[in-house]
């Protein structure tokens, strides 16, 4: 593991990002949109529409802009609202550029894709994320997401050799770009309290980078304070405010998260695992985690290992 929060947490979380396809659409249209167990992800590459969530709010959409939906709720992209929608599954998608066409014309060219979550059985990245976030074409910040999208939109039409792996890892690297804008343009108060928003604070990221880095040491409150310039109490009272959970509670939490993937991905023995994570007794290790997975670690193990 790096000391870079956001690595160890897609790693941990084994969120993989696709585009499924995208369409074209003109005239009146209206399509239902929703992922559950995903980030729902459009970019609209060319024309206008509306995004109208279930609360009737309509959000304007233009070229160049993406939005992702933490996907509890669906959504209609619309080219005016009161339109009956379609199901996105009823949308037939050309085999060859997984595109489809909904009304009549090409006025609008949208992308779809998901990020799966399935493997984020502790919702590291689900609760880190607003319901929906909305990243402008114009912003400056932007600019690498737009090439990307324009790259990602080559691969899935221009039928080139090598299109679905190169489509695969694009479409990983505008989900982290997303990230990145969520942590560098958005107003933290903005966002759940969560690690991303503590990344994003310049004086709590040091103290969650060091229990990144170096998660198996017995790290106290009052050396993660002073490694950050901070009274224990203040230190403590603005990590829980910021991460929803106090400083041993998150670190305690990663720790387990960590031996959770060990256990899923390899046959390290538990006394082992329980090293790497900062425990000298199996036993203390085994009652840690159970607390907070709610099964032991060898149990744990085998059902992984079964599904």
């Amino acid at each position: 593991m790096s000391s870079d929060p956001m690595c160890d947490v897609l790693a941990v979380s084994s969120a993989r990002a696709a585009f499924s396809g995208g369409f074209s659409a003109g005239g009146p249209w209206a399509i239902r949109l929703r992922g559950p167990d995903r980030l729902k992800v459009n970019a609209v590459m060319r024309g206008s529409c509306l995004l109208e969530r279930e609360d009737g709010e309509l959000l304007r959409l233009n070229a160049g802009d993406v939005v992702v939906s933490d996907g509890a709720k669906p959504y209609v992209l619309c080219s005016e609202p009161g339109l009956e929608p379609l199901g996105s599954g009823e949308v037939p998608l050309d085999p060859e550029t997984r595109m489809g066409q909904i009304g009549t014309g090409g006025e609008v060219v949208c992308l779809a894709g998901h990020v799966d979550l399935s493997g984020d059985r502790s919702g590291l990245l689900r609760s880190t994320l607003p319901e929906l976030i909305h990243v402008r074409g114009e912003a400056d910040a932007a600019r690498a997401l737009r090439w990307l999208t324009e790259q990602l939109l080559e691969e899935m039409t221009r039928g080139r050799a090598g299109a679905e792996f190169a489509s695969d890892h694009l479409a990983q690297l505008i989900f982290v770009q997303m990230l990145r804008i969520c942590l560098t343009e958005t107003d933290p108060q903005h966002l759940p309290a969560s690690w991303l928003r503590a990344l994003a604070d310049e004086q709590l990221a040091p103290a969650l980078r060091l229990m990144h880095d170096d998660p198996d040491h017995p790290w106290q409150l009052e050396e993660l304070a002073r490694a950050v310039a901070m009274s224990r109490t203040s230190f403590t009272v603005r990590f829980r405010q910021t991460v929803g959970v106090p400083p041993l509670t998150y670190l305690l939490n990663w720790r387990m998260n960590l031996a959770a993937r060990a256990l899923r991905q390899d046959t390290t023995p538990v006394a082992a695992l329980a090293r790497s994570v900062g425990y000298t007794s199996e036993s203390a290790f085994s009652n840690a985690f159970k607390r907070v997975m709610g099964v032991a670690p060898r149990r744990y193990r085998e059902t992984a290992r079964a599904k």
